[in-house]
């Protein structure tokens, strides 16, 4: 990796950290379907019009079945849960949970028969279970009555997220990074909108609502998936998958300097267990 890939990596981390505050602003407001509706929507809109600009073909006809499948998958699906658990769940103990997608990822791979489950391996998904089951109850956090349901409903996320990366390794073809970037992001608001009637707003958004809203969607979707997909491209998916050790530790600092979070100290080292387990998930 070069200095401009580390570069391109602790800003991604910071971006996709700061997501998890957006949507702690935004959600409560606009509700678990609209919230990433419009992330998706302007997201998408804007990176297809910068390619626009630019003369770069997303090849959305040809590629529309797997956009579909890959924007179902690994963004409208965890965007609508990450957004429900963003209503009941500190921002920043989301950014935590965030970490165990490498995890799925591995049981993800085994199930589809492209990795092995090696003793490290396996030592890794014991940690992160034991990490999980810490942060699941953390004292003083969890009054919120929908609390285990907001964590339950983050490991769902990142269990879609694992289930992405063989879905990606399989059905790719020739598609770019850069055509990944928006054409999943475009379907996913395709694949949302029979579901806004069933979960409106549940308030008019504010100005500062409004403002979250067009940094999730502009930042941490639109700018932080050309980051992404970049690496990807630039570096591969094992080692862009290490934006995860980052994440959580931005997610923190964010929600403790804009909302005036703080964990308890089981949630902490919950999060210890979940990026050690990480960290043996992934080393090749």
């Amino acid at each position: 990796m070069k200095a401009a890939d580390y570069g391109r990596l602790v800003a991604l981390a910071a971006l996709w950290g700061a997501a998890f505050i957006f949507m702690r602003v935004a959600a409560p407001v606009l509700g678990p379907v609209w919230t990433p509706e419009f992330r998706v929507l302007i997201g998408g809109l804007a990176l297809l019009a910068w390619f626009r600009i630019v003369g770069f073909d997303p090849g959305l006809r040809t590629h529309w079945r797997f956009y579909l499948l890959i924007g179902t998958v690994n963004i409208a699906v965890p965007f609508v849960l990450y957004s429900f658990a963003a209503m009941h769940a500190p921002a920043s103990l989301l950014s935590i949970t965030n970490a165990t997608s490498p995890i799925f990822g591995l049981a993800w791979a085994a199930a589809f028969g492209d990795e092995r489950v090696t003793l490290r391996k396996a030592a890794g998904l014991g940690l992160g279970i034991a990490g999980v089951a810490l942060i699941a109850q953390p004292p003083g956090v969890a009054s919120e009555p929908l609390f285990g349901w907001a964590v339950a409903a983050a490991l769902g996320a990142c269990c879609a997220y694992g289930l992405a990366g063989p879905l990606i390794k399989r059905y790719r073809g020739d598609t770019s990074p850069r055509g990944m970037a928006v054409g999943n992001q475009l379907a996913a608001a395709v694949v949302l909108i029979p579901f806004l009637p069933f979960a409106p707003p549940l308030a008019a958004p504010s100005a500062l609502v409004i403002a979250n809203v067009l940094a999730l969607a502009l930042l941490a979707s639109g700018v932080a998936f050309l980051l992404y997909f970049r690496l990807i491209a630039d570096v591969g998916a094992t080692r862009a998958l290490t934006v995860t050790y980052l994440i959580p530790l931005f997610g923190i600092f964010w929600g403790w300097l804009f909302l005036g979070e703080a964990l308890p100290a089981s949630a902490l080292a919950g999060g210890v267990l979940i990026l050690g387990g990480t960290v043996l998930v992934t080393r090749s």
